[in-house]
């Protein structure tokens, strides 16, 4: 068993790009309409959308690997609480995504910028549910005690203090 699971360090990266989002995407529309650059830049929220999303989805993912490890030490109202909240900012993450690529693929028309505040105000929204996502799993670490059901015990530290199988 891991010393430290995969899926705390890995929900930070959807966290905290869908926390800078808004702001890149709110920075991209202004600099467009003041034709300081030109509106094809979305691309780049548009890839900063899609790498959110994924990550979200492989946050999922691993998610559920550590809940199997789960069951029966902490309750099941909990873990599908969090569950279901990530799943909320992962489909939130996903619409403002889809708004993104459509605002791209329109980019000539004047459907495309508003598309593009679609988007990133849909991403405002998404960080809502994100940290409401991140304050359930909070609650199951320091709460529900989550951490010590991967607790390494001290007899193993000691003879191996990186937690790695010799």
């Amino acid at each position: 068993m891991d010393a430290v699971p995969f899926h705390p360090a890995l929900v930070h990266v959807p966290l905290g790009l869908a926390i800078v989002l808004p702001f890149v995407g709110f920075g991209v529309l202004l600099a467009s309409r003041r034709q300081w650059l030109p509106f094809r830049t979305w691309g780049v929220v548009l890839f900063l959308q899609v790498v959110t999303t994924a990550s979200g989805v492989l946050a999922m993912r691993t998610g559920e690997a550590e809940e199997e490890l789960l069951e029966g030490q902490i309750p099941d109202e909990a873990l599908e609480r969090h569950e279901e909240l990530a799943e909320q900012f992962v489909w939130a993450m996903a619409a403002s995504t889809a708004l993104g690529a459509g605002a791209l693929l329109l980019q000539a028309t004047p459907a495309g910028p508003w598309l593009a505040l679609a988007s990133t105000t849909g991403t405002g929204a998404a960080v809502g549910l994100g940290i409401r996502a991140g304050a359930s799993g909070g609650e199951l670490v320091y709460r529900h005690g989550a951490a010590d059901a991967r607790r390494i015990p001290a007899t193993d530290r000691q003879s191996n203090p990186n937690g790695h199988e010799d």
